[in-house]
Parts: structure tokens; C-alpha cells; sequence
């Protein structure tokens, strides 16, 4: 099933110790360009607003320098927090990408709100705002359609077909499923929980004139090394950043992992570590490839998104190069 499979990443520009923003920025604009060459499918930037870890706060702005750094992956969002937006302004931004890289562009959504309550109120915006995504989602796709009752006409985006995809947290699966959309859908380490959203999903889409069967994009973190140790120490950053975020409130830029692995810690963030570093799918290719052929035969899923976070970039696109031989070959 490999074979027939899409492969994308979803980069978040995390930040490294020791690096900048501005730094994390280019270094995904330099991932687009390596990963279009080893014939990836999508490179999709995040929307994350306050977050010291995260660089990656516009993501339609980062979505055009990587569509113009690349010629031919396919360039989007995973994606724009609708709520966080109004949906005339999300549909003229995706109008001038799409017009500026025709085919080229794709229209991930989400429906959570900002982190904190600083982040929401700095936005003008609500736990509540979250409620309103499926209204917000079909106003959104009729700018569009030119279906608008307010007489305004969305400009450049009326009348083009920039593929919309939704990701799937909470009540998404139902959401795309009536809208007749693309689902993005994670992550592994509740795959009883992510199988239920994509059956759901199955049992109840509604063709659309933006798909006519679901669509099933698995989100989730691999990594791929020489060794199972080399590859779970990919995970290790990452891991250590969301164990701190949650017994100190705040994401942090990624360590080394080996100053990670020396930290003392307390029972609780040695729990979330721990946790951090289970469920996902990690190993050399022969472990990754039997784990992955497991995955798409138990879901069905069409293509695979990556979302993969590591301090070192080096071992983090040895670990895309090897992922690429997997489903080259």
C-alpha cells in the first residue's frame, strides 16, 4: 500500500536553543526545496501565535515564500485556524496564492482558537468562536463559489479551486464529512480514537463539488534513522518541549537531545516525557516500513502527512531521505 500512498510534511518552523526565529523560518523554506527534490507531495506550514518554540505565526505569508522558493510540490496551510480569521480575508489571501501559483496550492483549515487567554484576547477572539467553524467553513467556500448574499465579490479568489482540506480535531470528521471535504486526521498515538473519526467520516461524507469520495490524509510523527536508538532520539526534543509545556505552561525552543537526556526531572514531567516519546512511528526502514503497511491497511488512509520535529537538522532530513527511499522504492 506504500506504493499508492502520498507522502507530505507539515513543518511548524519550531525554533531551536541557540537559533532565531527568523532562522527557523528560512530552515523551512530550505526543507520545501530538499523535500520537493526527494518527491514529496505537500509541504504545509502551521498557524501558532505567542509561542516561544514556534516561528511559523502567518501562514499564508510563509505558504508564498515556499511556493516561490519551489516549483513543484504542492504548497499549503495545516493549517489556518478559521476561528482565529474573517473568512473574506482567508479566501482573498488563498485567491492571490493560488493566482500567484496556479495548482500548486492547497487550503488546510482548523477550528481551534489561540493557546491562552493573552493569545485569544491579543485576537479578539473566544473559546466560544470555535462553535461557529462549520458556518464559518461554508461562508468561507461560497466566496469561492460567488454565493455570497452580501453583493461583495471575493477577489482574486471568486471563481478558483483552491482544494480545501479540514483538520479533524474533535467534532472536524463530522464537519468534513457534511461538507463534503478532505479530512486531515491524528495523531498515532490514539489510533483506536483516529479510527473511529475516520469511520465516521466514511459512513457519513457527502459528495461535493470539492470531492466526490473521502479523502483521508493520517497525520503523525515519523522518524527514520540507521538505528531504533538514533531514531528515538529524533523524538527526544520534541518530547522534552511538550513535557515542559505542560507542567510550565509555556512551549519552549528545542534542546539537544543530548543535554535533554542528562535533565533531572520530576515524577510528573518524567511522565509526559515518556508519554511524548510513545506511539509514534519510529525505527530503521524495515521496522518504519512494516509499521506504515500496518497503518494504511488498517485505515485506508491515501496519503500520509508528516509531522516531524527534531534540535538536529541534519538528522531530521537524513530522516525525510530515508522515509522517501521507503515509498520510492
Amino acid at each position: 500500500m506504500i506504493a499508492t500512498t502520498r507522502f507530505s510534511v507539515l513543518d511548524r518552523s519550531r525554533t531551536r536553543e541557540g537559533r532565531t526565529n527568523a532562522e527557523a523560518l528560512r530552515d523551512t523554506v530550505r526543507l520545501a526545496q530538499e523535500l520537493e527534490g526527494l518527491g514529496y507531495h505537500r509541504l504545509w506550514v502551521s498557524e501558532h501565535h505567542g509561542v516561544p518554540g514556534v516561528a511559523g505565526s502567518a501562514p499564508t505569508v510563509l505558504a508564498a515564500a515556499v511556493a516561490a522558493a519551489t516549483r513543484t510540490i504542492r504548497v499549503g496551510t495545516g493549517g489556518v485556524m478559521l476561528p482565529n480569521h474573517q473568512p473574506l480575508i482567508v479566501a482573498e489571501q488563498f485567491g492571490v496564492l493560488e493566482s500567484l501559483f496556479p495548482g500548486r496550492i492547497d487550503m488546510g483549515l482548523g477550528r481551534s482558537v489561540g493557546f491562552t487567554d493573552g493569545v485569544r484576547k491579543a485576537l479578539g477572539r473566544d473559546k466560544g468562536d470555535a462553535e461557529d467553524f462549520a458556518a464559518q467553513l461554508d461562508e468561507l467556500l461560497g466566496w469561492f463559489r460567488g454565493t455570497s448574499p452580501t453583493g461583495v465579490h471575493a477577489r482574486p479568489a471568486e471563481g478558483l479551486t483552491v482544494p480545501p482540506f479540514v483538520l479533524a480535531m474533535g467534532e472536524g470528521a463530522a464537519i468534513a464529512a457534511r461538507a463534503g471535504l478532505p479530512m486531515v486526521i491524528g495523531d498515532l498515538r490514539s489510533r483506536e480514537k483516529m479510527q473511529r473519526g475516520i469511520d465516521h467520516y466514511r459512513a457519513h461524507f457527502r459528495p461535493s463539488p470539492w470531492a466526490r469520495e473521502p479523502y483521508v490524509v493520517i497525520s503523525g510523527t515519523v522518524a527514520v534513522a540507521a538505528t531504533p536508538d538514533e531514531a528515538r532520539r529524533l523524538l527526544v526534543p520534541e518530547a522534552w518541549s511538550m513535557a515542559y509545556s505542560r507542567t510550565h505552561g509555556t512551549f519552549p525552543p528545542l534542546p539537544p537531545a543530548e543535554r535533554v537526556e542528562t535533565l533531572p526531572m520530576t515524577g510528573k514531567e518524567r511522565g509526559f516525557y515518556e508519554s511524548g516519546l510513545a506511539g509514534h512511528i519510529a525505527g530503521t526502514e524495515d521496522q518504519v516500513t512494516h509499521e506504515l503497511e500496518t497503518l494504511l491497511k488498517e485505515t485506508g488512509a491515501q496519503e500520509l502527512l508528516v509531522t516531524t520535529s527534531t534540535y538536529d537538522r541534519r538528522a531530521l532530513l537524513d530522516s525525510y531521505r530515508r522515509l522517501a527511499g521507503i515509498f520510492a522504492s
